[in-house]
Parts: structure tokens; C-alpha cells; sequence
């Protein structure tokens, strides 16, 4: 069976996610025929997702949320001005995608929580089958919880994943936990989809705290920590492309582009780690046996901390007070059931995937009318 995949660009966690799912289906048999790749003028597709994938990439123009002033947060006022002005843009990448799909001959496209594939499937209904997996979808989940703030944006991070997901024959929605499916929904609560470089860490309990900013703007607030703490080694990863690779501050405090094998190895060998709550790399934290730090970006982000915080995992902050991680740490056990789970994510989303095949014809009945 041939496989087309379909990926959000912005951040690491899906592009980390397609590596591990392409590997999964080529040794179950199927044949990963390309991929495709949101992109935007501020962010750059990493180096290592070209490196570790054997498909195709191609690119396309996609959405994506623009960070405040002070490139820490996102700005959703300024992300639906900057969007709406790019539609054209956007229909042209529709119609890129749909052609992509019918000439690569695929028989299934996977995608990975990109809005236009979503928006493809409902102007153009290719006639193909159709997975979306995220950690996103287990917020539309029955029995999600978000946490009490920003009830609001929730709606609006709900009303985006439905969208990137029309058509789909079965929502993947990874999990830190163990969760019942939702089958109103079509959701299916799967692990983690870590790649196979995660599991070959050596880990050891290091000196120094790890550390990745979604957006460099974070830095200011690790820079202040530093002043007044530079006896404690800091080593973060951010997306400042225009400054050397590594930028190093003093003899304690050095910052680096993104790369998953430098990054990896750093978190093997850390004593803790500090993230701005993407949900892959807070699961490699966790299969690593690291505490955690979380400072979230957006809403989504937040949700990822308030579940990994019910699973856990760490503690959450507004702002990088490493203080707080150095203290969580010194009491931390890593939970044991969390690897287990991890463990099983082959067997589990291939066992969902073939189920969605064969479930294919039943639910395009359902396309139009879940949409309305």
C-alpha cells in the first residue's frame, strides 16, 4: 500500500513524528511514496527531518501562528490578520496537495495535523483514505479535562483540529496515558511516536539543564536566570537561524540551532529539562527519565503541560525560574508505566491503521454531515 504523508512544519514535534511513522509502515510493509511539508516565511525545515526520512519531501505554503513582539508567546489576533491575507496562497497549496495526492497513486494519506490537508479533503473530497494523528486530537476526547483558563481559545484549538481532520476515516490521538477510545469521535488513544534514536540513548545524570525554545524570544528569560545563577550549566536548543550555530554566552550558558541528534544526546545526559511545552520532546523527556520544566507558548501548549502535569511528568512556570526545576528534581522518580506504553506504539498503531482501512467506505457516509 502506498503511503502519502502530509505534515505541519511549524515546531518539531510532528516532522519527529512522521520520521518514526515512516519507519513503522516501511517495516510493516507499506511504502511512504512522499512527503509533504507545511512551511512559512519565519520558520526552516530542520536538517535532520531530510536527513532521517527516505521519502520525497516537498513543500508547500501552509499557515502558521505569529509570535508576539517579543517572540515569546503566540499572538492569535496577529496570526488571523497575517492568514487572511495569504488565502490566495493557501488555495494555491490546496490545490498543490490534491494534485499531489492523485499523482503519487497513494492509496492512504496520513496526516499529521496540518489545516490545509483538512481543508483539501473538504473542497476537493480526493477519494483516498485519510488518518490524522496529533497529541490535538485527545483534546476533542470525551473524557479530556482542559485546564480552567482560556476557555475561549480551548473552543478555538477544538474547532481548528476538527478542521484539520475532515475526512478523516480515524483520528490517532497520541497519549501520555492509557485512554479508552472515543468511537462517537472515530478518536483512537494510541503512545507516543518517538523515533528509534530516543530508545538507543544512553542516559546519565549530567551537571548541566537542557533546554528548547519554540521561540527564541524565551531566551531573555534564561539569560536573566543566568546572571544570577551562572555557576549551573545551561545548554538550550531555539530557532534563531540567523545567529551561528552555537552561540556561546560564557563558560556555563550556550545556545544552539535545532538538531535532533545534538538535542537528543544533550537530553540523555542532562539533569533536567526545561521546554516550552511541545508535546514530542516532553515525551522524550519522560521516556528518558527526565524531569521536567514546562512554559508554554499557546493554548495548545498549554494543555500538552496540564496533561503532562496529570501524568507526572513536571511542573509548569510562566517564565523559566529554573529555581522551581532544580527543587522538583532533587524528589523526581520517572514513572515506569509511561515506557511500557511507549513500548507498545508499533503494535498499537498498526493495529488502528489496518482497522481504518477496512472501516474506509463506512465512514465517508459521515464526511458532510460531521463537518456541519
Amino acid at each position: 500500500m502506498k503511503v502519502l504523508f502530509i505534515v505541519q512544519g511549524e515546531g518539531r514535534g510532528h516532522l519527529t513524528q512522521a520520521i518514526a511513522m515512516e519507519k513503522i509502515l516501511t517495516r510493516n510493509g507499506y511504502e511512504v511514496v512522499e512527503i509533504l511539508v507545511g512551511k512559512s516565511e519565519s520558520r526552516r525545515l530542520p536538517g535532520f527531518f531530510t536527513r532521517n526520512t527516505n521519502a520525497q519531501v516537498r513543500q508547500f505554503i501552509s499557515p502558521n501562528f505569529l509570535p508576539t513582539p517579543s517572540n515569546k508567546r503566540a499572538s492569535l489576533s496577529a496570526s488571523v490578520f497575517h492568514n487572511i491575507k495569504k488565502i490566495p496562497e493557501f488555495i494555491d497549496s490546496m490545490c498543490f496537495i490534491n494534485r499531489r495526492i492523485k499523482e503519487s497513486k497513494a492509496d492512504l494519506v496520513i496526516n499529521f495535523y496540518e489545516l490545509l490537508c483538512g481543508l483539501t479533503f473538504c473542497l476537493f473530497r480526493p477519494n483516498v483514505r485519510n488518518i490524522c494523528i496529533g497529541h490535538q486530537y485527545l483534546f476533542l476526547h470525551k473524557d479530556f479535562h482542559f485546564p480552567k483558563k482560556n476557555m475561549f481559545q480551548a473552543k478555538l484549538l477544538n474547532i481548528f483540529s476538527y478542521i484539520t481532520s475532515i475526512g478523516a476515516d480515524q483520528r490517532l490521538a497520541l497519549s501520555f496515558r492509557r485512554m479508552e477510545d472515543d468511537s462517537k469521535k472515530k478518536i483512537k488513544v494510541i503512545p507516543p511516536l518517538l523515533r528509534k534514536e530516543v530508545f538507543q540513548q544512553k542516559t546519565s545524570d549530567g551537571d548541566y539543564i537542557h533546554g528548547y525554545m519554540v521561540n527564541s524570544g524565551f531566551s531573555d528569560y534564561i539569560m536573566e536566570w543566568h546572571r544570577k545563577n551562572p555557576e549551573t550549566p545551561l545548554r538550550f536548543f531555539w530557532d534563531k537561524w540567523e545567529e551561528d550555530e552555537i552561540k556561546k554566552i560564557d563558560e556555563t550558558l550556550s545556545f544552539y540551532h535545532l538538531d535532533d541528534e545534538k538535542f537528543l544526546n544533550q537530553m540523555a545526559g542532562c539533569k533536567a529539562y526545561a521546554s516550552t511545552a511541545g508535546f514530542e520532546s516532553v515525551c522524550e523527556a519522560m521516556y528518558l527519565g527526565k524531569p521536567i520544566m514546562m512554559v508554554p507558548a499557546h493554548i495548545e501548549q498549554e494543555c500538552n503541560a496540564y496533561d503532562a502535569m496529570k501524568s507526572g511528568a513536571g511542573i509548569t512556570d510562566n517564565g523559566f525560574n529554573l529555581d522551581r526545576l532544580l527543587e522538583f528534581s532533587k524528589d523526581f522518580k520517572p514513572d515506569i508505566r509511561f515506557r511500557s506504553w511507549v513500548n507498545a506504539a508499533e503494535y498499537i498503531v498498526m493495529e488502528n491503521i489496518e482497522e481504518a482501512i477496512g472501516n474506509h467506505i463506512i465512514s465517508e457516509m459521515y464526511m458532510v454531515e460531521e463537518f456541519i
